[in-house]
């Protein structure tokens, strides 16, 4: 019993308390964000950077299958001046024809109109790989880019002996 005179019960005490928490919880769940203070931006999402497709499946597919190798890569690197091609051997047989020591890469660039070789050092010989290859290791070769003519996002082909990938964009 209250001072003021109403009668409640138990049930009736029990209600009123529920619904008076829920009534507290459910203003404070909905307030409002705070406003930036005052000078300073709102603070942005990092944004999404669209990376497209290496080649179509169907491309992807045919390297495996034909030439036994996957993850093909084209990335500048060392400023500029030299674009590397890797690549994963899947089949060690139908990868040979990558790591030939007789035929000679090039990367051409048909929109900047050059062909890229791969540099051969006094002391360290040819930028390649050319040892057997083995499943599951990667591969690479290094091409010279002097000038930088070929640029990040170029589409290039690269070609070794029989073997040839097109379309590859540099990274």
């Amino acid at each position: 019993m209250f001072d003021n005179g109403l009668k409640l019960g138990t049930t009736d005490l029990l209600l009123t308390g529920l619904l008076a928490s829920s009534s507290l919880v459910s203003g404070a769940g909905a307030q409002q964000p705070a406003a930036p203070a005052a000078g300073k931006p709102p603070v942005a999402a990092a944004p999404y950077r669209y990376h497209p497709d290496r080649f179509a499946g169907r491309a992807g597919q045919y390297y495996k299958l034909v030439w036994g190798i996957d993850s093909l890569s084209v990335k500048s690197v060392e400023s500029g001046q030299l674009i590397r091609f890797s690549w994963r051997v899947l089949n060690a047989d139908k990868a040979k024809v990558l790591n030939d020591k007789k035929s000679e890469p090039s990367l051409i660039d048909p929109e900047a109109g050059v062909s890229l070789v791969v540099p051969a050092l006094e002391k360290v010989g040819q930028l390649r790989q050319s040892s057997t290859p083995e499943e599951g290791k990667s591969f690479w070769m290094a091409f010279s880019n002097r000038g930088s003519r070929v640029k990040r996002g170029d589409r290039v082909d690269v070609v070794i002996g029989t073997f040839r990938a097109e379309g590859l964009v540099v990274d």
